[in-house]
């Protein structure tokens, strides 16, 4: 452990932690000189970094196509507020303690569709985790560009597949399945707020709504008003609440 209580870090002190902790870099060659850490700045309730070594940029200071046992570590911290909101909507810290516990079971389970966790740091409440190269890209950006998926559809459904079985009263034992329902309660903060911005907020006048105005005013009030989708939203969440899935957000 780098740090014995918990610290923000930014790009400086990122580099320091790195260097107290071998899981993270000798995915780096063990090249600790110039190492540069850039904020991805992509994530709405943590900060990510991508950490390269001198040996591994491409001119473009990206990390390049790499062989794997010579990696770009991505790390995500997560601080006690929602990151796009800032320290007026606080939110626990402990939300990286269950990302990383599923990401580990959803890569044992599924490792061909999960990038591999090489270090977790309950105290940091940071994840450092293999960082996808280019020519990845986020899936909604992809989304937003029109590019298609041909096997997006056989992908994802394998990973569930493979998740939901093998977590289930189908195959794990009452006591396991028991056990890990209890520990993942735990996460009750980040599921109280994915329903109130998925499923109450919108649909009522809300502190964190935003929209262009004037322009979308009557749209935003048609939203406000509509009570059949209220009801339609409202078992939605119905849904949300009472089916347990874990679901992680980078």
């Amino acid at each position: 452990m780098a740090f014995s209580e918990f610290r923000p870090l930014d790009e400086k002190s990122l580099i320091e932690y790195i260097k107290a902790v071998p899981a993270l870099y000798s995915k780096l060659g063990n090249n600790l000189d110039d190492l540069k850490v850039q904020e991805v700045g992509d994530g709405n309730l943590n900060f990510v970094y991508i950490v390269v070594a001198p040996a591994v940029l491409s001119s473009s200071s990206s990390c390049c196509v790499l062989p794997c046992d010579l990696l770009c570590p991505a790390v995500l911290q997560a601080l006690p507020y929602i990151r796009c909101i800032g320290e007026s909507w606080p939110m626990t810290k402990e939300r990286a303690y269950f990302e990383a516990v599923a990401l580990k079971e959803q890569g044992r389970l599924s490792p061909e569709h999960v990038p591999e966790v090489y270090h977790f740091d309950r105290t940091m409440s940071l994840i450092g985790m293999r960082y996808l190269e280019p020519p990845h890209i986020i899936l909604r950006k992809g989304f937003i560009a029109g590019i298609e998926y041909p096997l997006l559809a056989e992908h994802m459904s394998e990973f569930m597949a493979k998740t939901l079985y093998f977590t289930s009263l189908l195959y794990r034992s009452t006591t396991e399945h028991k056990r890990d329902v209890a520990e993942f309660c735990g996460n009750v903060e980040l599921c109280r707020h994915t329903a109130q911005v998925v499923f109450s907020d919108p649909y009522k006048v809300s502190q964190y709504n935003r929209w262009t105005s004037p322009h979308l005013d009557r749209d935003a009030e048609a939203v406000r008003e509509d009570n059949v989708l209220k009801l339609e939203v409202a078992e939605l969440k119905s849904k949300y609440s009472t089916f347990i899935v874990v679901i992680c957000f980078l």
